[in-house]
């Protein structure tokens, strides 16, 4: 009776990745299926420059720790009860989930995101990942724009 939208973004909030499952499904079984969502080709981790995975609360059990290991993801699990301080994280930055939540957030703007139409699972992973594709060229024009405006300054 309900979809669950799984994305994988960018420490900027860029998505990379999305699925889609029915809403019964826990969020620990998306998470290899997101993570080989990745549209983009990730670079190798290295020892010198390892890549992380931040994952709420839902991840911590032995199935999402797996699956971030698995795709070479050190995985820092936020436990919803635990308190960050801000002095713990650099100036100006955010919560890592954030970017998450904004992205989803932005997803859910699309009218055909937020209330589904589509009958067919793949009409509607289709549409995320168009509105995913609109929002990353937005994203990519806006950089290029702030780029172009520093370069003639």
């Amino acid at each position: 009776m309900g979809t669950k939208k799984s994305v994988l973004v960018d420490g900027q909030g860029g998505p990379l990745g999305a699925t889609i499952a029915g809403a019964n499904v826990l969020e620990r079984k998306m998470l290899r299926d997101t993570i080989e969502a990745i549209v983009v080709e990730r670079p190798e981790p290295t020892a010198a420059e390892p890549q992380h995975l931040s994952l709420d609360g839902g991840y911590k059990n032995p199935t999402g720790r797996a699956a971030a290991a698995e795709a070479s993801y050190i995985a820092h699990i936020h436990v919803g009860g635990e308190v960050v301080k801000p002095a713990d994280r650099k100036p100006g930055s955010k919560p890592r989930r954030w970017v998450v939540e904004r992205t989803l957030a932005w997803l859910s703007k699309c009218r055909g995101i937020l209330v589904r139409y589509d009958k067919k699972d793949t009409n509607y992973l289709g549409l995320i990942q168009l509105a995913c594709a609109l929002y990353g060229y937005r994203r990519l024009v806006r950089l290029s724009q702030d780029d172009a405006s520093q370069n003639t300054t």
